[in-house]
């Protein structure tokens, strides 16, 4: 084994003048519901902030029949630590590996993939690289700026040109693979890869819609309990939380899944909310009412990185049972619930600088996409991938997706086959163009079979039933 430590220069300038950023932008037209001319980005509280890479963070070993190589490159918001590892049989191929969301410390981590995952693009013969962005947050601007400019160093820091590139991302890496291919991305990138293809695993696929569930379900919480809102953001909700508990759950402390009759209407909100009747959603329902209720301490200028409100919940239908029509109940609650007004395209234009503070996934891209999800996920939920798919299908670029439902009750909870059943179904479709078989998401019925997840669920987790 072999490790290196590179030194890396500044990057150089945008260049968004170039011939493929035009056509690029060309084809914006027909997707994009913003302005195509670039504005001065309003001041936000997340430019302020300071980042930085603790002493000794990026080292890793590298596996046995590979070369690690690791250090320290600049990012858009500062420095960034990076790992890559080659492996001594390369097949020219680099995957760029895009890591989740990692809070809001100001300490700076880069992790490897996952080590199954890793295993076999090593043992397959694939390089892959990772940065850890030059911030935290949730920040996508940062992570597909670093993700990218690290690929394009990649021949640099190894003294090896690539063939071609992968990106997979993982939760908010989702997010930043998708919108790697973006054609959006590809035309305002200060750092400009086409990337062959991209795996987006329990990713954040509807981008601000991910903000506007976390916040329709607290509100919904709150209209149920019979404690509605008349502002937001929600105010002293950790004081309201245990009236709100104490009138949905039968005994919150113990039983997280058992609700009040009330509480009911809830579990059916949320079901609706988060990608409709599926199996295994009641097993996921307990397991995240922490983080869903924590999520009414919400600002919605998405913790500062937004300079104004973006959430927005105007849209929102809410369910309170399992007929899709709406009752007589339903009807009253949808009009009279409390309704978060906010902007997202207004806080989040076009910048002259690289991509958008949150890149959006219009579902306008040229190359193959595979996406894996837990259907039981509700940190980032099944609808996510509805939202995806539906960008997709009105954008043309349906044809280049393909999803894959995964019976999994947790957030990013995949086997190792499954992961890497995904990875070589995306190199066999864009080398060979051997579309992959997949789910689909948007047919409720289909969805709501107790057979849907099973085709390429590799095991049955524990406490859920096998598929019959």
């Amino acid at each position: 084994m072999m490790v290196r430590k590179v030194p890396v220069p500044a990057p150089s300038p945008a260049r968004l003048a170039c011939g493929p950023a035009v056509l690029a932008l060309a084809l914006l037209a027909s997707c994009s519901e913003g302005p195509l001319d670039p504005l001065t980005p309003a001041p936000r509280p997340h430019d302020a902030r300071e980042f930085f890479v603790p002493a000794g963070q990026p080292e890793f070993t590298a596996l046995p029949g590979a070369t690690a190589y690791y250090g320290i490159h600049e990012g858009i918001q500062g420095e960034a630590a990076y790992r890559i590892e080659v492996p001594d049989a390369w097949n020219g191929a680099l995957v760029m590996f895009a890591h989740g969301y990692r809070g809001t410390g100001a300490a700076l981590s880069v992790s490897s993939p996952s080590p199954g995952l890793r295993a076999h693009w090593v043992e397959s013969g694939f390089a892959w690289a990772a940065s850890s962005y030059s911030a935290n947050y949730y920040d996508v601007r940062a992570g597909v700026e670093d993700t990218n400019d690290l690929a394009l160093r990649f021949a640099e820091l190894t003294g090896l040109a690539p063939s071609k590139r992968y990106i997979v991302g993982q939760s908010m890496g989702g997010h930043v693979a998708g919108a790697a291919v973006e054609a959006e991305t590809l035309a305002t990138a200060s750092h400009r890869v086409e990337y062959a293809g991209a795996i987006a695993m329990c990713g954040v696929m509807g981008d601000v819609e991910l903000y506007d569930y976390f916040v329709a379900y607290n509100v919904a919480a709150y209209g149920i309990a019979g404690m509605p809102l008349s502002s937001f953001p929600i105010p002293d909700h950790a004081e309201a939380l245990p009236a709100i508990k104490q009138a949905l759950w039968i005994d919150y402390a113990t039983a997280r899944g058992a609700m009040t009759p009330q509480g009911e209407k809830l579990k059916h909100a949320l079901r609706h909310l988060s990608g409709g009747p599926r199996p295994v959603f009641d097993f996921g329902f307990p397991g995240f009412q922490d983080l869903l209720l924590g999520y009414g301490e919400l600002m919605g200028d998405g913790n500062g990185i937004f300079a104004g409100q973006v959430v927005d919940t105007r849209a929102i239908e809410y369910q309170l049972d399992e007929d899709p029509a709406l009752s007589a109940e339903e009807i009253d609650f949808n009009a009279s619930v409390f309704r978060v007004d906010g902007d997202f395209l207004a806080h989040n234009p076009l910048r002259p600088d690289g991509v958008r503070a949150m890149p959006i996934l219009w579902g306008r891209f040229e190359v193959p996409v595979v996406t894996l999800h837990g259907l039981g996920d509700l940190w980032v939920p099944f609808a996510m991938q509805q939202a995806y798919a539906r960008r997709a299908a009105a954008n043309g670029s349906g044809h280049r997706l393909v999803q894959r439902a995964i019976r999994a009750p947790g957030h990013c909870g995949f086997t190792v086959e499954e992961t890497t059943a995904a990875f070589d179904a995306l190199v066999d479709w864009e080398t060979n163009g051997v579309t992959p078989a997949g789910d689909d998401v948007l047919d409720p019925q289909a969805v709501a079979e107790p057979s849907y997840g099973c085709a390429f669920t590799t095991a049955t987790r524990a406490g859920l039933p096998a598929c019959p």
